[in-house]
Order: structure tokens, then sequence, then C-alpha cells
């Protein structure tokens, strides 16, 4: 971890000792930052004590000891209760509380109501993660920019850092649209192993062909992005949309005879036929996103 000079090493103070707020606090004062701690059952606060952090009764308490409070807590509205009664003024709060687009800009307001600067997280990292300046974890912030540049070497220290705008949405919306790609290729990765279950395949030997292929295919990502960009949805198309919607019938037959649930391939087979009944067979798949806008959805109806 990057040596910091005695001025550096600001006082912050963290609400809420859970794993990740633990891992959070454990780098700051391995880095030298005096850290106050606050966790609603106390008891969870003894291993950071024991490190030398100082504890405090109340968040109230917390949030009186350090200009620079980082929270991260369960919800959204386990920020509120927190800091119901707790004074802001003057306070620069950081919350890496795992929430939505809507939340962030919500708490936004609500802090700069009550004196605060504010920034919102997305934390793409697990708690090993954390304080290991090599293994590629980071935190997406947005809302205050002068905030995150004042703070930036203090909230680079558990992890890297990457601000992605003044709107206090971005961060958990960066932060929501990634695990929702993961959560997809997870639904991929699973149904693999479901069709390869009931043969003489070892899934051992099976996963590096998975990964090898998966790690191929994501770079179709930046051809999708400079499509939507565009608005052609035709440009540099490999396997048009036809083709596609074809092939999915051999996907679902398949899943069919290995005795296997389609049900996590549905979803989007049905929207790929959809698109193309629009008549959009020559196109690249990536125009099918259009179907989940619900907005759009809802001008078009008479």
């Amino acid at each position: 971890m990057t040596d910091k000079t005695p001025a550096a090493r600001i006082p912050l103070t963290v609400l809420g000792t859970g794993a990740m707020g633990t891992a959070l606090a454990r780098a700051w004062l391995a880095a030298g930052h005096p850290v106050t701690a606050w966790n609603r059952t106390a008891a969870r606060t003894g291993t950071l004590a024991a490190e030398g952090a100082a504890v405090a009764a109340s968040a109230a308490e917390a949030v009186a000891a350090s200009r620079l409070v980082i929270v991260c807590l369960l919800d959204d509205a386990s920020v509120g209760a927190a800091l119901d009664g707790a004074d802001l003024t003057g306070r620069d709060l950081v919350n890496l509380t795992t929430g939505t687009p809507a939340e962030g800009r919500a708490r936004a307001a609500w802090a700069t109501a009550r004196g605060a600067r504010f920034l919102d997280g997305g934390i793409m990292a697990v708690p090993p993660m954390i304080g290991s300046p090599d293994s590629g974890g980071y935190v997406f912030y947005s809302g205050s920019p002068e905030l995150f540049e004042e703070h930036r070497d203090t909230l680079a220290v558990p992890a890297g850092t990457r601000y992605v705008g003044e709107d206090a949405g971005f961060a958990a919306l960066h932060d929501v649209a990634l695990l929702s790609a993961m959560s997809g290729m997870f639904a991929g990765i699973m149904h693999a192993f479901a069709l390869i279950a009931p043969e003489d395949i070892a899934p051992k030997d099976f996963a590096p062909l998975l990964v090898s292929w998966l790690g191929a295919m994501t770079g179709s990502a930046r051809q999708a992005a400079d499509q939507i960009e565009s608005g052609d949805y035709g440009k540099g198309v490999v396997s048009n949309l036809a083709m596609q919607v074809a092939g999915n019938a051999t996907l679902l037959r398949t899943a069919e005879e290995q005795g296997v649930s389609p049900e996590l391939l549905t979803p989007y087979t049905a929207l790929t036929e959809r698109w193309l009944a629009e008549g959009h067979g020559t196109e690249d798949t990536t125009g099918a996103m259009e179907l989940l806008n619900l907005r759009r959805a809802a001008a078009d109806r008479p």
C-alpha cells in the first residue's frame, strides 16, 4: 500500500462494521488514518478497537468525530435510520451502501439539505479484495466532484477509485449494470453445466472450455456499444438476428433432450424472436435491447 505523509492521514469515521465495513476500516487503519467506528451491534466493533480504532457509542457521536464520514450499512433505509438526529453540517458523507440510482439521488438531496457534501459509491469488490492493491477491486463514485477531488487519495486506500459523474445516481447505476451482466453470465454458466450433468463429462474438464469461450465472447460488448451509439444495429454484423433465432431453436431442443429446463434461456430467446418479428432479421441481436425499454413500450401504445 502506498505510504502517505502524516498530513495526508486524515481522520475518518466508518458507520457499519459488517464484513465490508470492517475491511474498509482496517485498510485505513493500516495506512495510518485515525478511524472512529460505529455499529448498531457494538460487539462487532471489537476487532477494529483491538487494531486501534476509536469506538463511538452512537452514530451521531461517530459523525461528530470526523469531517469525512464513510457509511457502509445494509440498505438505504438503514442509512436514514442511523443518521437520523446526527448533525451533518460541514460533513463529507460518502455512502458505500448498496442501493439503486434513485436512492443515491434522493440520499444526495437529503444530505445536501442537511449541510453535507455527498458522494455515492458502488463497491466492485468483495471484502478479501479490500486493501490489496493487486486485487483489481475498485469503487465507483458519483456526486460532489469537489468532495471526490479533495479526498481522492484517502478513498483510494482500500481500493481503486472511478469517478463516473456529478449525478449521484451514476455510481449505483454502473454498479448494478455490471452486476446485472454478471447475473446473466452466471445463468448461462449454470445452464451449460446442467446440460452436461447427465453425461460422462467431468465439470472440471469442461470449465476451462467455458472460461475460454466466455472470455472470447465478451469482446462483443464493444461492438454492441458502437451499434447503440451509432443507432445502426446492422453495423459490423457477423451473425444476424435471423440466424441467431434459428440457432436458438437448437439450444432449446438440446435442453429438452438433456432433460434440462430452458427457463434460463427462454426470456432471451423470446425477446430476440419478438425483435425478429418486427422486421430486424438482417441486423445484429443488439437492437432487441429496445424491447426492454418500458418507456418506449408505453409511448408506442395507442
